[in-house]
């Protein structure tokens, strides 16, 4: 859901002139400036490795739920997957800009109590490691999707007649996908000064012009 709000958003941006998808499975996009590459092995992109040279930025979107995993397996779908997807790339393309989707909560510490937010806090301080141009970790939390989706999970499509009053409620809290796609493309164009970006500052990249 979060990837295809980012996609739509690069759709629209004019500043966006050619955007590359790496999927396992149809998205069922296209258009003059999309591309679609399947590619099964998140794990090894060796095989595609000229397909990916000369970007500015991966918006990388992939992730899965903790909810019912062990920490290993987590691990394993969130650290070990993101970090080989990004060292292969760092190599290929290392003036790229890497936007990574963590998530509100994350632990920088890697020592919480909590099991997800200590493997995205490990999975973000690594990929700081890694020779792009720059990394930006961003933290959103609850995120509406955009008019037009087609993977949007039941519980999103409840909560979307609510999300009016949620967000007057809180604004540094509920987003749309709107601005965390603008926010990943302000961030590629003109940089940031933090490399961890919460909810607060996609909110006001997401609204620049």
């Amino acid at each position: 859901m979060v990837g295809e709000g980012v996609l739509q958003e690069c759709i629209a941006n004019p500043m966006v002139t050619n955007i590359l998808l790496v999927n396992r499975k149809p998205s069922g996009y296209s258009g003059p400036k999309v591309e679609e590459l399947l590619h099964s092995d998140f794990n090894d992109i060796s095989q595609i490795a000229e397909k990916l040279r000369g970007y500015d930025a991966c918006c990388f979107c992939a992730g899965v739920s903790s909810v019912g995993l062990s920490e290993e397996q987590y691990a394993k779908f969130t650290y070990t997957l993101t970090l080989n997807f990004a060292s292969s790339l760092a190599s290929i393309n290392p003036q790229m800009t890497f936007c990574y989707v963590s998530g509100g909560g994350t632990d920088s510490t890697e020592e919480g109590r909590t099991m997800w937010a200590r493997v995205k806090g490990m999975t973000e301080n690594d990929l700081m490691k890694l020779p792009f141009k720059a990394v930006y970790n961003f933290r959103p939390a609850f995120m509406k999707p955009t008019k037009g989706a087609k993977n949007v999970k039941g519980f999103y499509k409840i909560i979307n007649s609510l999300y009016p009053f949620l967000r007057l409620f809180s604004k540094s809290f509920f987003l749309t996908l709107e601005e965390v796609g603008k926010a990943m493309i302000w961030v590629t164009k003109s940089g940031y000064g933090k490399n961890i970006l919460e909810t607060r500052d996609i909110l006001l990249l997401g609204s620049r012009k």
